[in-house]
């Protein structure tokens, strides 16, 4: 069945799929300057499985780049309507919103579901035949579960704003929508961190492992990250001693904390929480209680009992209690999902048939035990599971896995930071060949600097200008991390991946310019930071006014000063020397 509404003289949405006895309302709630939202309900005297229902609508095609969505890299083009893969969204992937944006970056439309815990699908495609982009948001796609009501609110955003803007809108509304209020946010969650994964692996060596984080504390890192290889002595990648969690490599896990605690390092553990390998004791003793068995990696367990939630929490505590840890790893949380063996329905000793309801259920448990035990405890999630609803269990959100590549590392920060709000994002461990030159070992350094820098190198083993660039950005980071995280963030040119980013507050600017690009200055500043981040020696700047004399530092990329000068920075385009990877203060003259 299709059903028409008309909600004003520009929009009409289509509503798709709703047939007997199942009705629907579509309502206008809130429409102000651009801004609407809408109340959806479909409602029934008895409970029913919905089929899937879609509302539909289209937007003229006029002055739209791109179509930014959250995790799509780099692929951020527009989309035809006969390419038939839409975005999905539920509680552990990506987050319910896409945004058409212009040729100057400003928003076209940017449209978002309050509902961010329930499957759906999404998407915004351009239909060649009329030069309309046709977008649509699809509910009941996986409907586990019978229903009398169901409500969402559908917001659509039209304002002439930065699109960035419009989605940080979007994430401060999403924490007002229903139960997404995010966990609080500890001050550890927002220092340095060294992370074991990249250079260790599962082949944990522990006299290594306090060298380095001897050396990553004097460099300014606060928090290891002990990954995958903890909890067992086969080092062979897999996943077949997941789910017992005992510290078979560690065993004196809690001395091992206490060690690292008077070095000065907080202590998190990795755990990928969905699996239980067939090789563990945990295997045999819920058998039978798997979403699948049939996993290339490992049997994930079924959230929707009781008891399977219970050793989960139950492991996690024990962990913090005993050990002393200080915060977690949690992986693979996008992995609880529908798989074509997995059991349907509320049966069995499940107490749940949504999935996505057992694994809210679950997280929920797991952060009121933890902070239960410690209020500080810090969890970290990583893309694709850094959506609204995440951010009730986690506060720190970190890029998805991207080893050497400083260019994506750079764009998921952007992609996470726009939507976390005042939760953290934090980069892919940084790492690279140890023969890689000085200036080049830099770029994976710059390019993470408006998350919060997470390293991965034995730095024992690091060239010692290497150690010195690492110190160096740490520093600066870290004297700047107030305005790097709280700041006004802006990033630019999405579909050429954030070649320039800026932030500011409190009177600072810092500009990141990551290829030959022209940054703009529309105001003075008290102080404005460029950091080059290419392998270049110049930065060009566009005054658009007049800004005034600046007292101008230069740095190379291991903090020794290359130059210090005043400059005038009259309106119109100067060029300025910096070192490949440097960095340039310009402090205002009073």
């Amino acid at each position: 069945m299709l059903k028409k509404a008309t909600l004003g003289q520009e929009l009409e949405i289509l509503i798709k799929g709703v047939e007997a006895p199942i009705s629907s309302s579509l309502t206008k709630a809130f429409d102000d300057d651009g801004l609407i939202i809408y109340d959806f309900e479909v409602s029934c005297n008895e409970e029913v499985y919905p089929r899937p229902i879609t509302l539909l609508w289209k937007v003229p095609a006029i002055d739209v780049k791109g179509v930014w969505k959250p995790t799509t890299d780099f692929a951020k083009r527009i989309q035809a309507d006969w390419e038939l893969e839409n975005m999905e969204s539920r509680i552990s992937i990506d987050s319910p919103v896409i945004s058409l944006f212009g040729n100057n970056d400003l928003n076209v439309l940017t449209f978002a579901c309050s509902n961010a815990i329930n499957k759906l699908e999404m998407n915004a495609r351009l239909r060649e035949e009329n030069n309309n982009f046709y977008c649509h948001l699809t509910l009941f796609t996986e409907q586990h579960y019978a229903l009398k009501k169901f409500k969402i609110q559908l917001r659509l955003d039209y304002r002439n704003l930065h699109f960035s803007d419009t989605l940080r809108d979007v994430s401060k509304w999403w924490e007002t929508a229903g139960q997404l209020k995010p966990a609080f946010v500890p001050p550890i969650a927002k220092k340095p961190l060294y992370s074991t994964w990249y250079q260790f692996h599962q082949s944990l060596d522990l006299d290594v492992l306090f060298q380095e984080c001897k050396i990553a504390y004097d460099l300014g890192y606060r928090v290891v990250i002990v990954d995958d290889g903890w909890q067992t002595n086969d080092s062979n990648r897999g996943y077949d001693y997941t789910g017992d969690w005992q510290p078979d490599r560690i065993p004196e896990m809690a001395q091992f904390v206490a060690q690292m605690h008077k070095l000065g390092m907080k202590v998190a553990l990795w755990y990928s929480v969905p699996f239980c390998g067939k090789k563990s004791a945990a295997y045999e003793r819920f058998k039978g209680k798997f979403l699948t068995e049939n996993h290339r990696w490992a049997p994930v367990f079924d959230p929707r009992y009781p008891e399977v939630r219970e050793y989960l929490v139950n492991t996690y505590a024990h962990a913090l209690r005993d050990w002393k840890l200080d915060g977690f790893k949690l992986d693979f949380i996008d992995d609880f999902k529908l798989y074509s063996d997995t059991p349907l329905s509320k049966e069995d000793g499940r107490d749940f048939a949504s999935i996505n309801a057992a694994v809210d259920r679950l997280l929920t448990d797991v952060m009121t035990a933890l902070q239960a035990i410690n209020p500080e405890v810090f969890i970290e999630f990583r893309q694709k599971y850094t959506g609204p609803a995440m951010r009730k269990y986690g506060n720190m959100f970190r890029a998805f896995d991207c080893p050497g590549d400083a260019t994506m590392n750079r764009v998921r920060i952007a992609d996470i930071k726009m939507l976390c709000g005042e939760s953290v994002v934090h980069s892919d461990m940084v790492t690279w060949h140890k023969d890689e030159s000085l200036e080049v070992a830099a770029l994976h350094m710059v390019n993470t600097l408006f998350g919060v820098p997470q390293l991965s190198i034995m730095l024992h083993e690091a060239p010692p200008l290497h150690v010195q660039m690492i110190a160096f950005y740490t520093r600066y980071w870290q004297e700047h991390a107030h305005i790097l995280l709280e700041g006004h963030f802006t990033p630019s040119r999405p579909l050429a991946n954030y070649p320039m980013q800026r932030v500011s507050k409190d009177g600072y600017t810092i500009i990141g310019i990551y290829e030959e690009y022209v940054a703009k200055l529309y105001e003075a500043k008290e102080n404005i930071h460029l950091i080059n981040g290419q392998i270049a020696n110049e930065l060009v700047l566009n005054c658009i006014t007049s800004l005034g004399d600046y007292n101008c530092l230069v740095y190379d990329c291991t903090g020794k000063k290359i130059s210090e000068k005043e400059v005038n920075l009259a309106k119109g385009v100067h060029l300025l020397e910096v070192p490949p990877c440097g960095l340039i203060e310009l402090t205002k003259q009073v």
